[in-house]
């Protein structure tokens, strides 16, 4: 998958303010936004993309992992409803073409629509739209073993007035802030508009061997200071109940950590997976024996 540059799509440095990064958007918005170039695709597709670079580099958190993992790795943390969750495209074109969200001009009564993806999920002319429900949002627990391997889960949620149960299939890869909509099982529109939807959020629950980030898994294994040393052999498990033998080389040192490439939870809606990393221990004994004290002090005698 090739690179998507933010920073050029807005003709930005990457040093850029975020006064720097909003003005630029504003002018180029100005320049593509559909209200001016008429049902040109190519324009509109301009636009789409100036939108989503905005959304992106204005919000200080995702900026900092987009400049971390590059866009590709970022699309992997990050849905597209996340991308433009937050962002503040309504006040600024508000501000370009006048009036509460309204854009056109003129009392044509055209109103530029938010719908899930950003300003461009849905582009939509609509004369005196009826607002839609509330969206409705469920934390689903899920532990590593379901986000590993994908499951399905019955979900108990009030809707419309009594408590409804729903089966929803939860896809590989689905950790912590991931979201799954259900469209229709929000509230009703209480102006006779479309019912809200219902989203259910993922909470991957503590593990007790696995620290979890993002898909990269992490787990502690401890080690003899001998065995630091000289090198060792040491057995890793991972979530799909294989073991993995591990190369600890010589002169190992405490808190080394180590990768296993692949062997962390897959990515949602993706290919690929994350990685496994090993942290190793290197145990220090707070007491010796006659004999080791004895066998320490001749080492010492050596040089070591």
């Amino acid at each position: 998958m090739a690179e998507t540059d933010y920073y050029k799509i807005l003709g930005v440095n990457k040093t850029a303010s975020k006064n720097e990064i909003k003005k630029a958007y504003r002018k180029l918005a100005m320049k593509y936004h559909p209200d001016h170039t008429k049902g040109d695709k190519s324009a509109e597709e301009t636009f789409k993309n100036i939108s989503e670079a905005y959304a992106v580099l204005s919000d200080k958190e995702k900026r900092k992992q987009y400049d971390t993992f590059g866009s590709a790795g970022f699309q992997q943390r990050y849905s597209q409803e996340d991308i433009f969750k937050g962002s503040d495209f309504e006040s600024i074109l508000s501000e370009l073409f006048g009036g509460s969200g309204r854009f056109g001009g003129g009392g044509r009564g055209m109103r530029f629509s938010f719908d899930g993806g950003g300003p461009f999920g849905s582009y939509q002319r609509q004369q005196q739209a009826h607002p839609k429900g509330s969206d409705l949002e469920y934390e689903l627990p899920l532990t590593l073993e379901e986000v590993a391997a994908g499951t399905q889960k019955i979900v108990s949620f009030q809707h419309k007035g009594h408590s409804e149960k729903i089966t929803v299939k939860i896809p590989k890869g689905m950790i912590s802030g991931k979201k799954l909509r259900v469209s229709g099982k929000g509230e009703p529109s209480p102006y006779g508009g479309p019912t809200g939807d219902l989203y259910i959020k993922s909470k991957v629950l503590d593990n007790p061997v696995y620290d979890v980030q993002a898909q990269d898994l992490y787990i502690n294994r401890d080690i003899k200071l001998s065995e630091a040393i000289l090198g060792t052999n040491i057995s890793v498990p991972t979530l799909s109940g294989k073991e993995l033998k591990l190369k600890i080389p010589a002169g190992t040192k405490h808190k080394t950590k180590m990768r296993l490439s692949g062997h962390g939870l897959p990515h949602m809606h993706g290919k690929g997976q994350g990685d496994l990393y090993v942290h190793i221990h290197v145990n220090m004994p707070k007491r010796l024996t006659k004999k080791q004290k004895g066998l320490i002090e001749q080492l010492a005698e050596t040089g070591l």
